[in-house]
This record gives C-alpha cells, sequence and structure tokens, in this order.
C-alpha cells in the first residue's frame, strides 16, 4: 500500500474498559498501537464498525426530540469537562510545536475556552435545526394509483479520518448523532490526546442520554494500521470522509475501498476587479487571508486587476506587511510593496500552494478573463472570491467558474457549515456527486423509495 495519512498513534492508550482490553483483544497495558499488525487492526475496527451497526439501527429510529435532547448533553458535557479537554490539548499542542509544526497548524490544533464554548454551541444550534431525517424528497400518485415517496435516510456508518482538528471530532459526532448515523474517527497523532478526552466525555454523554456509547467511536488505538482498515471496511463502513491535507485526502481517495466524499485542500484565490471599492477589498483581503491562516477557506493567492493595481495594491500590500504576512509576487507586484516588507519573487509552485500560513502569492492581471483562466488553472475548486462593484464581472466570475463556493464581496472564510446557517459542518466538499460544498446534515443522508400500492402488480 502507498503512502499512509497521519494517523501514528498517541502514546497514551485509552482504556475501553476497566481492566479491558481493545477491540480485537489487544491488552490496553501493554499494547503500542505503533507495533499494531494490518491483521490486527483489521480484526479490531472490524468489531468497531460492527458495534457501530448497531449502533447506526438504534439511532435510524431515535426521535428528533431524543437526538436534540443528546445533543445539549453533549455539549453539556463539553463545557463541564473543560478543564480535562485543555489539558489533553496542551500536551498536543505543545508536542506539536516542539516537533516544528507550523504556528498556523498548532493554533488550528489548538482549543481554548473560548473554542470550547463555540464547539458546544455549534452542538446546541444543530439541535435547533430541522431534522433531515424522514423527509420527503419527492413524491407522487402515480396514474395507476401507486403513491411514491422519496424519503431521506440515514447513510449508517459514517466513516472520518482527518489530522489535527479536535473540534472535527465534535462536529462530525454531533453532526452523525443529528442525522442519525453512527460516526467512525481516526483523527491522528497530532491531536491524539485531545480527540481521546473528547471521545471519552462525548461516549459518556452518549449513554447519559439514554443512547449508545458504540455511536461515537475511535480508531486511534490502531495506529496507522487503524486508518488502512478503516479504508477497506467495506460492507461495514457505509461512506468515508478524509479531511486534512492534500496527502491525505489523496491516499483515501485512491486507496479506500470504502465509497468516499472528496473533501479538497483550499487553493482559495481572492480577485480584486477593477471597479472594487478599494478600502473594502482591502478589509476582505486582511480577513480572508489573516483571521485564521491554517484552514482551508483562508485566501491564498490574490489576483488584481491592471487598472486597480496603482490604488489598491499599495494599501492592500502594506496592510498585508503591517499584519506580519510574506509576499510572493510577481514583478509588477514587488514595485508596489513598502520597503519594509517580506518579498520573495512567485514561481509556479506558489500558484498552486495551499500555505496554511502567512503567507501569500500575488499577481497583477490585465483582465477579468486573464484572472478566470489563472483561476481554472490553479484552483483546488474549494472557494474564489470577487471584489467588484461591475454587475457583469460579477455574473462572469460567479458563472464561469466552478469552484464549490464563489463569494462576491465577501470573505472566503465564509465557506464554512456554521457561517452559511448549516450548523456544524463535517468537511467541504470538492467533489460534484451527492454533495459539494459544505456539507452539513442533509449531506450525510441517502435516500429510500417507498412505494405503496394496493395488490398492484405490473402488466
Amino acid at each position: 500500500m502507498g503512502t499512509s495519512p497521519d494517523v501514528s498513534p498517541s502514546s497514551r492508550s485509552r482504556r475501553v474498559s476497566a481492566g479491558g482490553s481493545y477491540p480485537g483483544g489487544m491488552s490496553v497495558d501493554t499494547q503500542d498501537p505503533t507495533q499494531v499488525t494490518d491483521e490486527q487492526a483489521t480484526a479490531g475496527v472490524g468489531d468497531l464498525a460492527r458495534a457501530a451497526k448497531g449502533a447506526a439501527r438504534t439511532l435510524r429510529n431515535a426521535t428528533s426530540a431524543t437526538k436534540d435532547a443528546a445533543l445539549h448533553t453533549l455539549a453539556d458535557a463539553l463545557e463541564a469537562e473543560q478543564a480535562t479537554i485543555l489539558a489533553a490539548n496542551t500536551v498536543d499542542t505543545e508536542r506539536e510545536a516542539a516537533n516544528g509544526m507550523s504556528p498556523g497548524l498548532v493554533d488550528r490544533l489548538r482549543l481554548t475556552p473560548d473554542r470550547i464554548t463555540g464547539i458546544a454551541d455549534a452542538l446546541r444550534e444543530l439541535a435547533g435545526l430541522p431534522d433531515p431525517v424522514g423527509e420527503v424528497v419527492r413524491g407522487q400518485t402515480l396514474p395507476n394509483g401507486l403513491t411514491v415517496r422519496q424519503l431521506r435516510v440515514p447513510m449508517g456508518v459514517v466513516g472520518m479520518i482527518y489530522e489535527a482538528r479536535p473540534n472535527v471530532t465534535v462536529d462530525a459526532a454531533g453532526l452523525a448523532l443529528k442525522s442519525g448515523n453512527a460516526v467512525l474517527l481516526r483523527g491522528g497523532s497530532a491531536a491524539a490526546a485531545s480527540n481521546e478526552a473528547i471521545v471519552t466525555i462525548l461516549g459518556d454523554a452518549l449513554v447519559s442520554a439514554g443512547l449508545p456509547r458504540e455511536a461515537i467511536q475511535s480508531v486511534d488505538a490502531y495506529g496507522r494500521a487503524g486508518a488502512r482498515a478503516l479504508m477497506r471496511a467495506r460492507g461495514l463502513v457505509d461512506v468515508l470522509i478524509p479531511r486534512g491535507g492534500a496527502g491525505l485526502i489523496q491516499t483515501v481517495v485512491t486507496e479506500s475501498l470504502v465509497p468516499v466524499i472528496e473533501t479538497g485542500v483550499g487553493n482559495c484565490h481572492l480577485y480584486v476587479d477593477s471597479t472594487a471599492d478599494v478600502a473594502q477589498a482591502v478589509q476582505i483581503l486582511l480577513n480572508a487571508k489573516t483571521q485564521r491562516v491554517g484552514v482551508c477557506n483562508a485566501v491564498e493567492t490574490l489576483l488584481v486587476h491592471a487598472d486597480a493595481a496603482e490604488t489598491f495594491l499599495p494599501a492592500a500590500l502594506t496592510a498585508l506587511d503591517s499584519a506580519g504576512v510574506r509576499l510572493h509576487t510577481d514583478e509588477t507586484s514587488a514595485a508596489c510593496a513598502p520597503p519594509s516588507a517580506d518579498v520573495v519573487p512567485a514561481t509556479d509552485e506558489d500558484w498552486g500552494t495551499e500555505y496554511l500560513s502567512m503567507d501569500i502569492a500575488v499577481r497583477v492581471v490585465p483582465d477579468l478573463d486573464a484572472a478566470l483562466e489563472h483561476i481554472r488553472t490553479w484552483s483546488s475548486g474549494h472557494t474564489e472570491a470577487i471584489c467588484s462593484q461591475d454587475v457583469r464581472a460579477v455574473q462572469r466570475f460567479t458563472a464561469e467558474l466552478d469552484s464549490a463556493a464563489l463569494l462576491v464581496n465577501a470573505s472566503t472564510r465564509f465557506t464554512d457549515g456554521g457561517q452559511l446557517g448549516l450548523g456544524a459542518e463535517i468537511g467541504i466538499s470538492t467533489q460534484k456527486l451527492h454533495a459539494r460544498g459544505p456539507m452539513g446534515l442533509a449531506e450525510l443522508t441517502t435516500t429510500t423509495w417507498i412505494v405503496q400500492g394496493d395488490g398492484h402488480v405490473r402488466p
């Protein structure tokens, strides 16, 4: 098998039960997950997946009121156990910072009291959203008297493989619960202690809410072998969602036997048109680049119409420099940068890079056509934004580009399930089958056809 996603395990083994063992017969006191064989992982993850299937059957029939009450219980438990979570997260952030993780990625890994409150509030927001399960997508009575309805139903067991994002552990658990699914999580080594604490707390909360603990489980104990086993668990896991860097996503897409919803890296673009409001565009740029750099919807490339370069670029590059952003520029852009700026010549590699850091690529383009061609060439299909007061330019931008989200006079940072009214999101899909863009509750359902007759037989 090729390169596996970053799933090297925590040095601490989570106790599944007092004096107990991991599924597959491995002792919690002696098993080192780095030494788990593929055979052990296949057996262990298989046991977890079968338990998840049983939990999914319970959730499939749970009422909206039951699921919503459980979401509130999970939210309350996260806040009540905040100190435990923060202590575990400190272990992760200090270790990864010492290992050379970039500041932007450490920030993505870090939890704070405010972030935990935000994560808990997202669960409460989910409880307030309509339950997609049972929704009639379409229906009719046919001329022959058959009544036909297409209903939303849960997927069943959802697998997640992701990196350095403990908030994703909660988002995935909450979205799966509300949509009637069980979830199997592989959160990677960087967030091992955080995820261990969170999964334990959520499991205890599920039990107190009268739902099976097995609805939220982690395969982290099986390390990289566990990730491979999860990718091979076709028939036990119904869908697998990777969320992380390009290497992780491509590994899962190319090697998984389980159906995959592909999420994409965020090489996001901001195009400033000749008619843009300069002050507004500068604020949008700063927010899109610096509000939080280690996320997939941060802008990575700035494209500026040549007619706007003289008025926009000096203000924009000065603001970016003041914020501590390194500028990877073409020659025209470099000439507009302040003397204090950290400027390096841009190469093709820069146009294709998702920095996830305080870096941005900057290019002046002669017109909208050139901007569109640049984006079509280098975009990852995630999010593109335009700043323009020209209705025709906006119409062309939104009609001619084929990314999952297109923003007009707004920051790319709004490509987010919570910001778009979906509650938490399980990822941002850049594929075109089933789900695209931020994935919320509806995207974690499939459909069943209910056909009702009265002795009907086909002629």
